[in-house]
């Protein structure tokens, strides 16, 4: 009798921490994709942004076309690229994803060295403004990386580490999610010249 209660006790607890696990798992993957969203706006602000810098730039430097035509063409690239939350788990498209925005941060870069070569262009109020708001979401991108980041590392440990594991295995099949990583340019230690 003893045995049957403490077997049935264990059957309880068994139930009630698989349910919890199955909720948590749940709960942590709504955050991932609610995190990718960040991810997602911040990068659309950016690219928002490029055509007004893009246009305010021409106005001052007409013979630096190439540059400015490796920006939009980068930008066009960039937001061709769309990853829906079933794809989070898919690493080609993450890392397809990371080398359009890794290129279109370096010829945002390379724009920027351009514009030093205009004085009247970078006393420009409207070139100013959009320079510091640029900045911003360049920042803000790169919080909801790290965001998204943690959020993938709690969903992975959870799904991964026990009992997460039995429960996504025989009842979920959920997927493990990619985190955002640095792109092949981010290694290389950039050349400063005075």
């Amino acid at each position: 009798m003893n045995t049957v209660r403490q077997f049935s006790s264990l059957i309880c607890v068994l139930l009630l921490l698989s349910g919890c696990t199955y909720n948590t798992m749940q709960q942590k993957e709504e955050v991932v994709f609610q995190a990718w969203s960040d991810v997602e706006a911040s990068l659309q602000r950016r690219a928002d942004l490029i055509p007004n810098l893009v246009e305010t730039v021409k106005g001052y430097a007409q013979h630096e076309r190439e540059t400015l035509d490796a920006v939009i063409s980068a930008r066009t690239r960039a937001t061709a690229v769309q990853i829906a939350d079933k794809d989070l788990a898919n690493p080609d498209l993450m890392q397809q994803l990371q080398e359009s925005q890794g290129q279109l941060s370096s010829a945002l870069s390379r724009l920027m060295v351009v514009v030093e070569a205009y004085p009247d262009l970078k006393a420009n109020q409207n070139f100013l403004d959009l320079q510091h708001q640029l900045e911003g979401t360049e920042n803000r991108i790169n919080v909801a990386r790290q965001r998204y980041n943690e959020a993938v590392q709690s969903f992975n440990a959870v799904i991964r580490g026990f009992p997460g594991k039995l429960i996504n295995d025989r009842l979920l099949h959920l997927e493990r999610k990619e985190y955002f990583k640095a792109t092949a340019q981010a290694h290389e230690t950039p050349a400063v010249k005075f």
